[in-house]
């Protein structure tokens, strides 16, 4: 049996290898059996393991999996740009349809990101960044994301408010999907939901996505969010709220999201991801700035 140290990349056997881990932590359980703490290395889920069910992977399982998941990454990001630049045809062609032939900018919903994660928050700002979204993510652990919220919405005054991380069902049946006890982290989830709307109730004022994987999806919706995770209680992709808050940023003003288009261009769908319908963050403006820059990433704008 090979030996296994914390940072090693596995899978589990009992499970027939389908998802690529990360040893993060080892502890000694009540039978006083090693056991080694795992997080996914794309999927939001934290899971414990012994020794004898793991596996090392290999480098070319590595290269084969790194290369797949970021084929599948590109072409979503790709997918979206299209979209958008479709849009901007549109609205132009009609425009010209009007008589109207001065220049717009664009000004997209801003986005802050609460992760009980820090590593999958420098894989979502790096996609923010790649979709042109301006975002601003911080490392707070689930359990103390509603003694944060607050201060951050004052701080940073988003449109769109992204609370995820790591959540888990202890339960083995439907029947137990609505005890509240059973996970590990949807009751800070909707803590921390239900702060960010004494400070904002209008769910078109400020869009929240709460949730990770498996979390309590009704729970969270009831407590005010827009959009959550898990309405079928599976893993959920780390970049699945990126692509509801892109969404939701580059819909127009005046349109309503549409929940299925939404849902849509997450990785994992609609069983790992819900919500109601939401009023888009997209503002045009006209004329396009003379001076230029001053609609920038950096002042935490764009134009186009």
């Amino acid at each position: 049996m090979s030996h296994i140290e914390i940072g090693d990349l596995v899978v589990r056997k009992s499970h027939g290898g389908d998802i690529i881990f990360k040893v993060v932590d080892t502890f000694v359980d009540s039978k006083h059996e090693l056991q080694y703490v795992l997080k996914g290395l794309h999927l939001r889920l934290v899971a414990d393991s012994p020794l004898d069910d793991l596996q090392r992977i290999d480098a070319e399982h590595l290269r084969n999996e790194i290369v797949e998941l970021e084929s599948m990454q590109n072409e979503n990001i790709k997918r979206v740009l299209m979209r958008r630049s479709r849009d901007r045809e549109l609205l132009e062609l009609n425009r010209a349809d009007c008589g109207k032939k001065h220049s717009f900018f664009e000004v997209p919903g801003r986005v802050l990101h609460l992760d009980g994660d820090e590593e999958y928050m420098r894989m979502c700002l790096k996609t923010y960044n790649q979709l042109n979204i301006d975002a601003v993510g911080k490392w707070i652990e689930e359990c103390r994301q509603a003694d944060a919220v607050t201060d951050l919405l004052i701080e940073y005054q988003p449109d769109i408010l992204v609370m995820t991380g790591h959540d888990a069902i202890f339960g083995k049946s439907k029947r137990e999907y609505g005890d509240l006890d059973k996970y590990r982290n949807s009751k800070h989830f909707i803590e921390a939901v239900k702060k960010a709307r004494l400070f904002e109730p209008s769910r078109d004022n400020l869009i929240i996505f709460a949730g990770a994987c498996q979390s309590f999806f009704e729970a969270i919706l009831h407590s005010g969010a827009n959009f959550a995770s898990s309405p079928n209680r599976i893993f959920i992709h780390a970049y699945d709220p990126v692509f509801i808050a892109e969404k939701i940023a580059f819909t127009p003003i005046n349109r309503i999201v549409d929940v299925g288009a939404a849902i849509a261009a997450s990785v994992t769908g609609v069983d790992g991801v819900g919500g109601i319908e939401t009023r888009g963050k997209l503002r045009m403006g006209m004329p396009r700035p003379s001076v230029k820059g001053y609609f920038s990433k950096n002042g935490g704008k764009y134009f186009c």
